[in-house]
């Protein structure tokens, strides 16, 4: 019994510490913070999040979109997210949805261009009380696929 009480608690410990947490910019590391200047010289309000132990996400808008711009530790860019309206996905992205999720209703989407997998699009699908978050690339192959969980404080 008391292996199983365990074994929760650290579950427990481990949903909570993985959801990602506002910090302030000066607790972001200098090589993060020069690198995001470098990239984005234009933006001035950020909002910074920790995502993991060595990855920091930054939120601001560029021409009134909403953007986020990830980082590891050492300010290596990693990918930069930019919400887009669901028609403004590519006709081959949308078909490829459409495709292998019959039935799901597109709510949210976003342009994608990632480091290591190129540009990709992604889009939070919503069926009944199923919701996913998938992730395509520019020629409508499925790269992942979540399982979103409902935000209590979505922005």
């Amino acid at each position: 019994m008391k292996k199983e009480i365990m074994l929760l608690i650290g579950v427990a410990f481990l949903c909570v510490t993985s959801h990602a947490q506002k910090i302030t910019a000066d607790k972001v590391p200098a090589e993060v913070t020069s690198a995001f200047k470098a990239k984005f010289p234009e933006v001035k309000d950020v909002d910074w999040e920790m995502e993991k132990a060595n990855e920091f996400e930054a939120a601001f808008k560029v021409s009134g979109a909403d953007q986020t711009a990830s980082f590891n530790a050492d300010g290596k860019w990693m990918e930069t997210e930019t919400e887009i309206k669901v028609s403004e996905l590519p006709a081959v992205v949308k078909q490829s949805i459409e495709k292998q999720f019959p039935g799901f209703k597109m709510e949210e989407a976003s342009k994608v261009d990632n480091a290591e997998k190129g540009l990709c699009y992604e889009a939070e699908i919503e069926k009944g009380k199923e919701t996913y978050e998938v992730l395509l690339n520019s020629k409508g192959e499925l790269l992942s696929k979540n399982v979103e969980k409902e935000e209590e404080d979505k922005d």
